[in-house]
């Protein structure tokens, strides 16, 4: 039984590549940079050049729309007025909760209790997929050890053994045991890495880590969201040793990619200052 269950799910993970493949021959190169072009939603509305960019198939993720009809709307020009019919991911900040509002995941990593996590992520997928998410920006596993540092609430505190139980406890509450559950959403692993050790604490700083410290405190939690399943992972936006975390080759293609075996989408994390 067993085997012909993973024969059958090895036939399945086939099929969809080869469909993928099939997909990514019949696309143009304007509708490839289209798919990793990602916006912000306009308050429930869709205007002409909305419309125009999803029938163009020139969007390929959106974030933040809160109402559903108007993600359905979105759904429908671009899975039916679109050449290929590829339909949008509608992502969102879904932290601790969302329409039900759980503590902040410092509070809930001080109750040393992973299945309690993992169920408090089970009910934010469940109330997010049901408003047309697709996707969430979490869990953040950044270890922090600097008071100072303004994001520290949204992870799991000091120490890489809690960190990494409860982040593999939130992917699996989130993403359930398969992604196409309509109760389920895709996590997302942030932010990788060392965005939690900025210079002095200041958000966005620079960090300056060893590769000891990197390997014993800062990657472990990552490498468990990994080992769990985890879709997706979100770039810091520092640099590590002066070198910047999207354009990490130790990060990204060595550990991650070739250590870990991580075949899931990378996305980067921007802020952009005046």
């Amino acid at each position: 039984v067993l085997f012909t269950g993973s024969a059958v799910m090895a036939a399945g993970q086939q099929d969809v590549e080869q469909r993928v493949e099939a997909l990514l021959r019949r696309m143009t190169l304007p509708e490839k940079i289209g798919q990793m072009v990602q916006i912000n939603a306009l308050g429930g509305r869709i205007t002409d050049d909305l419309r125009q960019r999803l029938r163009q198939g020139r969007i390929g993720s959106m974030l933040n729309e809160t109402d559903p009809n108007t993600s359905l709307e979105i759904q429908r020009i671009a899975t039916a007025e679109s050449r290929l019919g590829i339909p949008v991911i509608v992502g969102r900040d879904v932290i601790h909760g969302f329409r039900t509002i759980f503590p902040i995941p410092l509070g809930q990593a001080a109750a040393w209790d992973p299945d309690l996590v993992r169920a408090c992520a089970e009910v934010a997928a469940a109330e997010a997929a049901a408003a047309g998410y697709h996707w969430t920006f979490a869990p953040m596993m950044d270890i922090c050890r600097d008071p100072r540092w303004g994001r520290i609430a949204e992870g799991f505190g000091e120490d890489p053994y809690l960190a990494s139980i409860l982040a593999a406890a939130m992917v699996r509450g989130l993403q359930g045991d398969d992604l196409a559950s309509p109760h389920t959403i895709a996590a997302c692993a942030k932010h990788f890495a060392g965005y939690g050790a900025a210079e002095g604490g200041r958000d966005y700083d620079t960090a300056w880590l060893p590769e000891g410290l990197l390997r014993d405190v800062i990657l472990p939690p990552f490498k468990a969201a990994v080992e769990a399943g985890v879709a997706t992972v979100m770039c810091s936006f520092n640099e590590i040793n002066g070198v910047p975390s999207s354009g990490n080759a130790f990060l990204l293609r060595q550990v991650l990619r070739e250590e870990w075996g991580f075949e899931g989408e990378v996305f980067l994390d921007a802020r952009f200052r005046r």
